[in-house]
């Protein structure tokens, strides 16, 4: 130990204040390493992130061109069935008309009918040509009702018809491909 004695008391103090500065600047260059790797570590990230938020975007962009790609698909299906079914509304509206104008030929020659029954049932007794004449007119006033009522209802059942037919047909071809 008396080599120990033979080394000044100051030398140790410099001794171990070289120590601690060595151990802390160890510390330091650890410490700026692990800085380092953290920091190119959230360049990775950050370039990660960027990347991945680029991506979606893209995908987002795409998905939106696709849904807007099959509305118009749909509406150009529901347009054309819509108009297919107008040209068929059409169709029957004129048909219609041209059947009420058929009917309308039938019922003035009921009333022809009539009036030649009329002229005609003179020679007749008063009592038998009332109960004949009221009973003509009975049963044209029905004729005349029952047909009007057959030409509204077949109208309103075409329209119907052709409507649903229209609804199914855009359902379908909105199933397809």
């Amino acid at each position: 130990m008396n080599w120990l004695a033979a080394v000044p008391g100051w030398c140790w103090w410099l001794i171990a204040l070289a120590l601690v500065a060595g151990g802390q600047q160890y510390r330091v260059v650890v410490a700026e390493g692990v800085a380092a790797d953290a920091r190119a570590e959230t360049a990775r990230s950050e370039k990660a992130l960027a990347d991945y938020r680029l991506e979606v975007s893209e995908r987002d962009r795409r998905a939106a061109a696709q849904a807007r790609t099959e509305e118009q698909r749909r509406q150009a299906l529901a347009d054309e069935e819509g108009e297919s079914a107008r040209q068929k509304l059409e169709l029957a509206e004129s048909r219609a008309a041209d059947a009420e104008s058929a009917a309308g030929g039938l019922r003035g020659e009921i009333e022809r009918l009539r009036a030649g029954r009329a002229a005609t049932c003179g020679a007749i007794a008063t009592q038998q040509r009332q109960a004949g004449t009221s009973a003509v007119v009975v049963l044209g006033g029905l004729l005349e009702e029952s047909d009007r009522m057959a030409g509204s209802c077949a109208a309103a059942l075409e329209r119907s018809r052709i409507a649903g037919l229209a609804c199914e047909a855009v359902v379908e071809r909105m199933k397809g491909p």
